[in-house]
């Protein structure tokens, strides 16, 4: 492994800190999200995950992440005149510096066709397990319709069940422990098992926003159930492409309805002028690829991995 010594002898590298928030939101304006991973709510909850640092060269900031014994970048922030610039310039880091070949992950199309790559030197993958699910943002407000028909039952029996039973509360910083207290009770009894252990670091990532990331500018909701939170989600709004992205929505899974009712109450109370709802991968879980697709995406946002042969 490359000393970190040596690395800052060629590029300044830098850590994902909450100080650095209006830095950071410079680059991110330097080009369209496109996916979940180009929006900075979600380069907070994941870079403990990542190991996330940062370096700035002429065109831009370039990722650098290390998972085990894996270092590897994602897409460039940079306008996408420079995208392909930059890339080389990335490719050289990578080569003198780390000492490794450059490998891409989580790289949108559009990007994927400006740098349109030499098949003999460069493999691109698609990547099924990580393409971000869009949707009608009206639609999952309203679920009319025959497609609809079941997810509508579904919210119609959770309200009817829980019928002066339940609150809605646009949550604050008030909520933080409480929050924290929920999440923790839902992470023990999923369970979730996973090789890569993102479950834990999720968990700890929203902990890490909802404690240190006030300028984040998030919203949350809760729902409580005879006055016991049972459910908790927290998403971003981009104005630029009228576009909500879900970060986060656990729920009881043992509340028929709540999960339904909670996708639509929050698109409802807090971005009720979105067109479209990004609510991101489902990481390969079959589960959750599952509950994505029930709720009729109008687009897979395909991704990639480039990687140097």
């Amino acid at each position: 492994m490359i000393s970190s010594s040596k690395e800052n002898n060629h590029r300044q590298l830098f850590s994902v800190v909450p100080e650095d928030y209006e830095k950071l939101k410079g680059y991110f304006k330097l080009r369209k999200p496109v996916t979940c991973e180009n929006v900075i709510t979600d380069s907070y909850i994941w870079k403990n995950y990542y190991n996330t640092k940062y370096y700035i060269n002429e065109y831009g900031l370039v990722w650098i992440y290390r998972i085990k014994n894996q270092v590897f970048s994602s897409v460039p922030l940079c306008t996408d005149e420079n995208v392909v610039a930059s890339f080389y310039e990335m490719k050289e880091y990578f080569n003198s510096v780390l000492g490794v070949k450059l490998k891409l992950c989580l790289v949108d199309e559009h990007t994927k066709n400006i740098l349109n790559l030499p098949k003999d030197k460069f493999l691109v993958e698609e990547e099924r397990d990580y393409f971000d699910y869009l949707y009608n943002a009206k639609e999952l407000m309203a679920l009319s319709g025959k497609k609809y028909h079941k997810k509508k039952n579904h919210v119609n029996g959770f309200l009817k069940e829980y019928e002066n039973r339940y609150r809605v509360k646009i949550a604050d910083k008030s909520d933080v422990e409480s929050i924290e207290e929920f999440l923790i009770k839902w992470h023990n009894k999923r369970n979730i098992i996973d090789e890569y252990n993102r479950d834990d670091y999720e968990l700890k990532g929203i902990f890490y926003v909802l404690e240190h990331c006030d300028m984040l500018k998030y919203k949350m909701m809760l729902v409580y159930v005879d006055d016991v939170i049972e459910g908790f989600t927290l998403g971003t709004y981009l104005s630029e492409e009228k576009t909500a992205y879900i970060h986060v929505e656990k729920a009881n899974p043992d509340i028929r309805g709540l999960y339904a009712f909670i996708n639509r109450e929050f698109l409802k109370n807090c971005f009720s002028e979105a067109e479209y709802v990004n609510r991101e991968d489902d990481m390969g879980l079959e589960g959750l690829r599952k509950a994505k697709l029930s709720y009729n995406p109008i687009e897979l946002i395909k991704k990639y991995t480039i990687t140097e042969l």
